[in-house]
C-alpha cells in the first residue's frame, strides 16, 4: 500500500445536528477530511477503525459520555483529542488534562478560531501543519502503527514478533497482490536466507491466528496455492 500524503483527518464526535453540517462543510472548505460521529460509541468504534490526525469530541453524548470516550482513545493512541462543551456547561479542566484531553473549546465557536486550536494542537504534538505521509495502516479492523510498531485487531492491540511484523507490514503495504514466497522471503528473511521455506508458513499460520476470525478458514491472509500469499483488504464478510 503506498502512502501518500493526505489532508488533515478530523473526527467529529457530536450529535447536535447543526453543529455536524456546520463543521462539515466549514473543515471541508479548509481543506480537512471530516468524518463525522454520532455518538459515543460509533465514535469510538471509527477512532479505531481508522487513522485520524485530530479528534473533536463533544462531552454531552448519547450512548457513551465524552469523558469515557476520552479515556478510552487515550489508552489507544495519542492523537491529540479537542474537547467541545456547551457554553454554561461546567468543565473540570484538570480532569480533561488528566484524561489526555489536548485543548477544549466552547459552543459556539467560531470557525476561523477552531482550526486555529486544531493545527496549534497538531505543531504542539509534532505533527503536520497541513498534511504529511500517515505513518498508520488501516485495513478493516486492523489497524497498523509503523513507526511505534503496535497492531491493533478490533481495537485491541496484540503483540507480534519482528519477522511476524515485516511480514504482515509486507502484506498491507501490498493489497489484493499476490506476493510470491520468494519475494516475501527475501524481503522478509533476507537474500541470503538458506533455512526452511516451510519458516514463511509457520509465520503465516501464527499470524492468522492473530488477526482472523476464524484461522482455519481465513478471510484477510488467503493462500494462492503454488504461488503465494494475497492480503485482502476488506475480508468478504465485509469485515
Amino acid at each position: 500500500m503506498t502512502r501518500e500524503p493526505e489532508r488533515i483527518r478530523v473526527l467529529v464526535v457530536e450529535d447536535e445536528e447543526s453543529f455536524v453540517d456546520a463543521l462539515t462543510v466549514g473543515l471541508t472548505r479548509e481543506g480537512f477530511d471530516v468524518t463525522v460521529a454520532r455518538d459515543g460509541h460509533e465514535g469510538l468504534a471509527l477512532f479505531r477503525e481508522r487513522p485520524v490526525d485530530v479528534v473533536l469530541l463533544d462531552l454531552m453524548l448519547p450512548k457513551m459520555s465524552g469523558l469515557d470516550v476520552c479515556r478510552s482513545m487515550r489508552a489507544d493512541s495519542d492523537v491529540p483529542i479537542i474537547i467541545v462543551s456547551a457554553k454554561g456547561e461546567e468543565v473540570d479542566m484538570v480532569l480533561l488534562l488528566e484524561i489526555g484531553a489536548d485543548d477544549y473549546v466552547t459552543k459556539p465557536y467560531r470557525l476561523r478560531e477552531l482550526v486555529a486550536r486544531i493545527r496549534a494542537v497538531l505543531r504542539r504534538r509534532g505533527a503536520h501543519e497541513l498534511a504529511a505521509p500517515s505513518t498508520e495502516i488501516a485495513a478493516g479492523d486492523l489497524r497498523m502503527d509503523v513507526d511505534a510498531r503496535r497492531l491493533y485487531v478490533r481495537g485491541d492491540e496484540v503483540k507480534l514478533r519482528k519477522k511476524e511484523f515485516a511480514l504482515l507490514l509486507l502484506l498491507l503495504e501490498n493489497p489484493g497482490r499476490v506476493l510470491t514466497r520468494e519475494v516475501l522471503i527475501d524481503r522478509v528473511w533476507g537474500s541470503d536466507y538458506v533455512g526452511d521455506t516451510k519458516t514463511l508458513d509457520v509465520h503465516v499460520k501464527r499470524l492468522r491466528t492473530l488477526i482472523e476470525r476464524d484461522p482455519k478458514n481465513p478471510e484477510r491472509i488467503t493462500t494462492v496455492r503454488g504461488v503465494g500469499y494475497r492480503f485482502e483488504p476488506v475480508s468478504p464478510a465485509g469485515l
